[in-house]
């Protein structure tokens, strides 16, 4: 398969990137700055450099076009101020989704966050950080020529992953090892049945393999 990955620089997306070129994927990332380019080459990567604030919904297809499966996973990161939640957390996330649209690439899976909603209320960062996932979620779910599916982690943490997930449309809270996040979306990208749904993640008692089989085509 060859899949591109938005926000190739994250820190899921280089795991997710190590993943799927180990197991022989073709796998580009989309990245910001061209000094992070030999980040992704490391990662078994192609760096593909394109601003998703600035960038148009053409520019976007160009990048996506050929692929068989695109994942956002950009995101504005925690040192950010509340614009750039409006502007790449929401907007890059409309922008990548219509272009996947665009390119003819239907299947799709978004990094969100758990608890993201459009009708979250509250003024701190992280209220509209919440809105704004929420309201990309929404868009997202709105678009027919995609087989999206939007993952929804608990708290991300740096421990070592340990392969046991528990994957399911509400887990409750509880934190996650971005191992495993990345480990759950190569499984995902591979997995048509999950399309249409809107899945949590947090540690728990089930191999990966397992959980997203457990819940594909319900």
């Amino acid at each position: 398969m060859r899949i591109v990955i938005a926000g190739g620089h994250g820190q899921i997306a280089l795991r997710l990137e190590r993943l799927l070129a180990a197991r022989g994927d073709e796998v580009a990332g989309i990245i910001r700055k061209a000094e992070q380019s030999d980040d992704l080459r490391e990662a078994g990567a192609e760096p593909v450099v394109l601003d998703l604030e600035s960038a148009s919904v053409d520019e976007v297809a160009e990048r996506l076009r050929g692929a068989d499966a695109a994942v956002f996973a950009a995101g504005a990161g925690p040192g950010s101020g509340t614009a750039r939640k409006d502007t790449v957390d929401k907007a890059a996330a409309v922008l990548f989704a219509d272009a996947a649209v665009k390119a003819g690439v239907r299947r799709l899976v978004v990094v969100s966050s758990m608890g993201a909603d459009p009708r979250h209320e509250g003024d701190e960062i992280f209220d509209v950080y919440l809105r704004a996932k929420g309201e990309a979620d929404a868009y997202v779910r709105g678009l027919n020529a995609l087989d999206w599916t939007i993952l929804r982690p608990g708290q991300l943490t740096d421990d070592a992953g340990t392969g046991l997930v528990r994957l399911e449309a509400r887990t409750g809270r509880g934190p996650i090892p971005r191992d495993d996040v990345a480990a759950v979306l190569a499984e995902l990208v591979d997995t048509a049945a999950t399309a249409g749904l809107t899945l949590e993640l947090i540690s728990g008692p089930a191999p990966v393999s397992v959980a997203v089989k457990s819940v594909a085509g319900n």
